[in-house]
């Protein structure tokens, strides 16, 4: 997701507005040669940018030391920002800023302004140099800013309107000073740098992209925040919103390590709803993580979870979504009905105790069988142990859903109906 331009108010013609102003004011004039003057007066005319650029090649070429240089290099990175040339505007907008407090406040600023544009034109992460140009990117970014600050305001322009017109150049900065760090690796300094840019543009969705990543890449991960930035960029529909949709249903899904997508995505739904109606994350807001399953997994085996998963609440919620998708390897029901159709589904009962389990007359499971026709020889009454994948269940009246079943083949009748071994109560209790 590469970001070439954020303008607010804009800040091209303010900053237009503020080296006019600047050049107007200036009492020093430089001196040079009618030649020089010529020769640059030839390249400030010239229309093609191409052969504008031969033009100032030839200047610099026969006037090396001119102290029209300053003037030349902004023709350059100006003529290159027009050929989408952005590796050269970089390096020609450095040109100019190396001419340091030699250039007024309002040139050096178009110089910084420029060369952040640039930089998220031509930054390859994959570069060799990456983290150099990273870092001087992020440096001129909070040159950029400095010199903003200290801007005085033209003649002409209300405090307002000044105001205004310098959220664009402010909002670029930032963004790039946050860019930069999160190549760095310096996620805190991103984030800082991202909330600022934020502040000046709130519906910016690469920025809450870009915040999101710094969040989750933190050591330790601020994985709450890291899942709402995103969730704001989804939201705001910025571009790459599918992808950043995937990202974040990725990272959810590692984070929380769930077997049931239908859960992750009904979760995912709730939080992109939350975050698209505010772009602060209430404090009481949680998605559970593996850590919070496993532990809700541990303590459900010490009490049956039907039990649990029936009273409802917060816990059930907790405990089916730790459950749901898992394929429990061993479960005793009692047999209350058999489909005749194929696949078989049984249905069975399964209680707290293995006493309750062989009182049952009504059925709390229904289980879809993969293969194994002859389980219709099973009958009301019969005893079996199952492995299956839990899929769902229903509050009231209470049933579990489990697909992917496969019969214990002991516990099958044989094939002229006379009764196999098979356990005559239940053995073990649905669980892990």
């Amino acid at each position: 997701m590469n970001r070439k331009c954020i303008v607010v108010g804009g800040g091209i013609l303010f900053l237009a507005l503020v080296v006019f102003a600047f050049a107007a004011e200036a009492q020093e004039k430089p001196s040079y040669t009618v030649p020089e003057y010529n020769a640059y007066q030839a390249a400030a005319n010239e229309k093609s940018p191409q052969q504008r650029i031969k033009l100032l090649d030839d200047f610099v070429a026969k006037f090396p030391n001119s102290t029209l240089l300053p003037y030349i290099y902004r023709l350059y990175y100006n003529t290159y920002n027009e050929l989408k040339n952005f590796p050269k505007v970089t390096e020609y907008a450095d040109r100019e800023l190396s001419f340091g407090d030699k250039l007024d406040p309002g040139t050096r600023l178009e110089a910084l302004y420029i060369r952040a544009l640039a930089f998220h034109g031509a930054f390859n992460e994959k570069a060799p140099d990456a983290k150099q140009q990273a870092a001087r990117a992020r440096e001129a970014a909070l040159e950029g800013l400095k010199v903003l600050s200290q801007l005085t305001k033209p003649a002409g322009v209300t405090d307002e309107q000044f105001a205004q017109n310098k959220k664009g150049p402010e909002a670029l900065f930032n963004y790039t000073a946050g860019f930069a760090a999160l190549q760095l690796k310096d996620y805190k300094a991103a984030i800082d740098s991202f909330k600022a840019a934020l502040a000046i543009n709130p519906n910016d969705a690469v920025t809450y992209f870009r915040m999101g990543v710094a969040y989750l890449q933190m050591e330790p991960p601020q994985y709450m925040d890291g899942f709402w930035a995103l969730a704001r960029s989804v939201a705001l529909k910025g571009p790459g919103e599918a992808q950043v949709r995937s990202y974040l249903r990725n990272q959810l899904l590692r984070y929380q390590q769930t077997g049931c997508d239908k859960l992750l995505d009904a979760e995912m739904n709730e939080l992109l709803t939350l975050a698209a109606g505010s772009a602060e994350r209430p404090v009481t807001y949680k998605i559970p993580s593996a850590a919070d399953l496993e532990s809700a997994r541990k303590q459900a085996e010490a009490e049956n979870f039907i039990t649990v998963l029936k009273a409802g609440g917060e816990r059930a919620k907790l405990l089916w979504l730790a459950t749901c998708g898992l394929e429990f390897p061993e479960v005793a029901a009692k047999v209350i009905a058999v489909s005749a159709d194929s696949p078989v589904v049984l249905k069975l009962f399964i209680g707290a105790t293995p006493e309750e389990t062989e009182a049952g007359t009504s059925a709390n499971m229904e289980v879809k069988l993969e293969g194994q026709p002859e389980a219709k020889r099973l009958q009301s009454g019969d005893f079996v142990r199952f492995a299956a994948t839990l899929a769902g269940y229903d509050q009231d009246p209470f049933m579990l859903h489990w697909e992917k079943g496969k019969v214990n083949p002991e516990d099958l009748h044989e094939e002229k109906g006379a009764p196999g071994k098979r356990p005559r109560r239940p053995v073990k209790k649905a669980g892990r």
